[in-house]
């Protein structure tokens, strides 16, 4: 790195970031931004900034990045309104245990209280949403609250920071010789937890005794790869693997004793029905909320729990725990297999043959739908269609509403690992478009899907222009049903059919995403979507189709409270 007497702060800021290997930056241009975008331009460094058109999905871009690469995405803004518009991907990160780093520039220090244009105290406006934020005021202490967000973001529980950057900061004299990282903070989870020996002995002691055990795993195991040392306990006990929707990928689902998703969203009474034969569960890297439990109904308060988790408040939070055990995923998982596999003796849980049932029945509801003709199209028949079409590695990206459940439910993934995103922490519209285009840039060599609903493409499609700028060839599927579905089918279920404010005009999507310059078709006849979803992932730039689809209201969407 080549140094000069000083570095001003924008160039510092450029430089620690060089330093703990950032290759991208998401973000948008303001005024108080100037002095570091003009150090972006002026010093040679390996950082390719990409411009988006909000800050919204600069922070979403940067999210999907991080959960491909176990890298920290990197997002920045202006002040003002740049500073409010980068909030809610910074939270769904946060609460996410996704680690992005959101620099957004302020005003100068000087000119706090005098009412200068888009002042705000950012500091205190982040200050609940991420594990570390602060204001680098002080030019000679800039490097070392960079590495303590680095630090904050990749230890423990991982996490978001937020750093405000004042123009004057920007602006003044740092030391070259502070600009330094710690490189094993350039990727996450480090600094891994190893677990406590004697509460290890004893969940495996626990588990063993157990008739009916089923581990449930959340997002906590794929941050942590230990994907590897779930299917190895899975095969030495033949026990049940279910997952949280952030847990798929932790094991394939095609794997005899993977059950797929449990709860309220992608569930299904025949996993249910497992969950409720269950008299043991260690949830593992899952914070065990509403979704998963339905509600702390499944399992029920008799259950036996032992749990494993990074971040200590989640233990013992929602259930009486017999073993909390906190610890990163695979250094725990590794050393219960361990204890399990000096113990187990003879022990044979027929968790292949529960899951294979299980399946068995899944499918069978599922392929009458699946194969319908009928119009508007089934969303079953888009996710078998999808997934005839793609292969093992490709990455699907969906939003909530009507895309998740069925994603969750029934996309069948055929490979452990990171295939599959969504944001199941706050679950705000108009996630998937710009998260998939972090993933491409993370993971360009394999195919990236987004699946969205039409309200979720009115909060996003701004950034068909970023995408097709950077000629991304990625796949867009809409599912039109001119409707904010999740909510008229909540009116639908529990409010005796009072559809009130939930509907809105039918939009030409493909029309509006081909004047941005991407290709694209619409399908109203189910007979048209598999040579249309094929042309639209063979196309070498941006794609979309535009599919007519069933209300959600009127549909068999696995979602537990619809479906009783």
């Amino acid at each position: 790195m080549q140094q000069t007497n000083t570095l001003t702060g924008a160039e510092a800021v450029v430089r620690m970031l060089e330093a703990y290997d950032v290759r991208h930056i998401f973000g948008l241009c303001g005024d108080t931004t100037l002095p570091f975008y003009d150090a972006l331009a002026r010093l040679d460094h390996s950082i390719t900034h990409l411009l988006t058109r909000d800050e919204r999905h600069a922070g979403y871009m940067a999210d999907g990045y991080a959960r491909v690469t176990n890298k920290p995405g990197i997002c920045e803004g202006p002040s003002g309104g740049g500073a409010t518009y980068i909030l809610p991907p910074v939270v769904e990160a946060n609460e996410s245990s996704i680690p992005i780093l959101a620099i957004t520039t302020d005003v100068a220090t000087s000119s706090r209280g005098k009412y200068p244009l888009t002042e705000l105290d950012q500091k205190a406006l982040f200050s609940s949403i991420t594990k570390f934020n602060d204001s680098l005021d002080n030019p000679v202490s800039l490097p070392a609250q960079m590495r303590a967000a680095f630090r904050a973001m990749t230890t423990g529980r991982p996490g978001a920071a937020h750093l405000a950057l004042p123009f004057d900061t920007q602006k003044a004299d740092v030391n070259p010789e502070d600009v330094w990282a710690e490189p094993r903070h350039q990727s996450f989870p480090s600094e891994r937890m190893a677990p406590d020996d004697a509460a290890i002995v004893e969940a495996a002691q626990r588990l063993l005794k157990a008739k009916n055990p089923v581990m449930v795993c959340g997002g906590g195991p794929v941050i942590a790869g230990a994907m590897q040392v779930v299917q190895e306990l899975a095969e030495t006990l033949n026990m049940i693997i279910a997952t949280t929707v952030s847990g798929q990928g932790v094991i394939a689902e095609t794997h005899p004793n993977a059950l797929g998703v449990v709860g309220t969203n992608g569930g299904l009474p025949a996993t249910r029905a497992v969950m409720d034969r269950a008299d043991l569960v260690l949830f593992v890297g899952c914070r065990a909320g509403s979704v998963t439990t339905e509600r702390w109904s499944s399992p029920d308060k008799s259950t036996t729990i032992l749990h494993i988790d990074s971040d200590p408040m989640v233990l013992g939070a929602n259930y009486r725990t017999e073993v909390a055990i906190c610890a990163d995923a695979r250094l725990a998982l590794t050393a219960l297999l361990a204890a399990v596999q000096a113990e187990r003796g003879d022990i044979d849980f027929g968790g292949a043959e529960i899951a294979r049932a299980s399946w068995a029945q899944k499918l069978a509801d599922f392929r009458v739908l699946a194969q319908s003709d009928q119009m508007p199209i089934t969303p079953e028949r888009v996710i078998q269609t999808l997934s005839n079409c793609l292969d093992d590695d490709a990455i699907v990206v969906a939003d909530p509403g009507t895309p998740c459940p069925y994603v969750s439910g029934h996309y069948r993934w055929r490979k452990a690992g990171r295939n599959f995103i969504t944001n199941r922490a706050h679950g705000a519209l108009g996630y998937a478009l710009a998260a998939s285009m972090g993933a491409h840039i993370g993971r360009s060599s394999v195919k990236t899907v987004n699946l969205m609903g039409d309200g979720s493409f009115g909060f996003c499609c701004g950034e068909f222009e970023t995408m097709t700028r950077y000629k991304m060839p990625i796949t867009s599927i809409v599912f039109s049903n001119a409707s904010y579905g999740w909510i008229k089918a909540g009116q639908n279920s529990g409010f005796d059919k009072r559809f009130y404010n939930v509907d809105f005009g039918r939009t030409d999507h493909a029309a509006v995403a081909a004047a941005f310059g991407v290709k694209s078709w619409r399908v109203e006849d189910p007979a048209e979507l598999e040579s249309a979803l094929k042309a639209a992932l063979a196309h070498d730039g941006p794609s979309l189709v535009d599919v007519i689809a069933q209300p959600l209201h009127l549909a068999a969407a696995p979602v537990s409270e619809w479906i009783a």
